[in-house]
């Protein structure tokens, strides 16, 4: 029997079935546990870990955890963890790939409808009174159907995102590693901008002051992916100069933003907190993807999603 250590309560009984065969401790608390309550974990012993992409697991981190023999992220990257310094210590990292994947591309629609249509803005003019006779200069927004639709990054993720397109009637332009259109065509050429690629050192800050100057000054940017892709306050200053009509984002830099943070302060901006795979069923099968993970690895078994296979030699 082996200790694990969850930095989360989750959804489903993923967790229940890790409990049956090992030692599990849960951290009861909605906000994630600090950096010293992880280290004091690790260095007691810890064997299998179970993350969250709020939990930065470094080097120095594992360095500090004698015991461990597995890390289990519940997300579909890993970007959270020094991947490397884990190889190096020969300790799996899991994730939790495809499960996500249509129900993300279900709220990357969500946000691209809301933006285009100002659902937000007619919400809160409905509930503050606002709302006293039928206009027809009022709330104009923009038709999706029949737009142009860039995607930046062609994996599984845009690739839903696509299909979904097509019974919008849209134009889809595809820029990614594996091919598609230049990213600058991509930029002036769509109505819409949605991001499904990874935060990599390439595209951290990819859509900056530069890559909003390509945009139409009608277009809308859609982030579903990771908040430092995207130059928070570029964009910030791109929408307060009309350079792009309009931002729909479920992640964000830092995240989560303050309250008073100066990108809430932008006009024709929608911001979610990270919900993109904020379903019951989905939720419920990341837990059980990575609560397999750890299972498997406890168990002296091959992580069956694992984000460094090169530990297995």
């Amino acid at each position: 029997m082996a200790r694990c250590f969850v930095t989360r309560t989750l959804p489903g009984d993923a967790v229940e079935r890790l409990a049956r065969e090992h030692d599990v401790e849960v951290w009861p608390d909605t906000m994630p546990p600090s950096r010293d309550e992880i280290a004091r974990r690790l260095e007691d012993g810890v064997e299998g870990l179970l993350t969250l992409l709020t939990d930065a697991i470094d080097g120095d981190l594992l360095s500090r955890a004698p015991a461990l023999r597995s890390i289990a992220n519940y997300a579909v990257g890993s970007d959270n963890v020094d991947v490397d310094a884990a190889t190096a210590r020969g300790v799996p990292v899991g994730t939790t790939p495809d499960v996500l994947t249509e129900t993300t591309a279900d709220l990357t629609w969500a946000l691209m409808l809301a933006a285009a249509r100002r659902l937000a803005e007619g919400d809160a003019v409905v509930r503050s009174g606002g709302w006293r006779t039928w206009e027809p200069n009022g709330l104009l927004g923009r038709d999706v159907h029949g737009a142009t639709l860039g995607l930046v990054g062609v994996g599984r993720i845009g690739g839903a995102v696509a299909r979904r397109a097509e019974g919008f009637g849209m134009e889809v332009l595809r820029h990614g590693r594996s091919g598609g259109v230049a990213l600058d065509e991509l930029l002036e050429r769509s109505d819409f901008v949605s991001l499904h690629c990874p935060l990599t050192e390439e595209t951290r800050g990819l859509v900056g002051e530069r890559a909003l100057g390509r945009m139409r000054p009608t277009a809308v940017l859609v982030n579903t992916s990771r908040g430092p892709i995207v130059d928070t306050d570029a964009l910030a200053g791109a929408l307060h100069d009309g350079r792009i009509a309009a931002a729909a984002l479920d992640v964000t830099d830092p995240e989560p933003l303050p309250a008073d943070h100066p990108l809430l302060a932008a006009p024709n901006l929608l911001v979610v907190p990270h919900v993109g795979s904020a379903t019951h069923a989905t939720r419920a099968a990341m837990a059980d993807m990575a609560v397999d993970n750890l299972l498997a690895a406890l168990a002296g078994k091959r992580m069956p999603y694992c984000a460094n296979p090169e530990v297995y030699g």
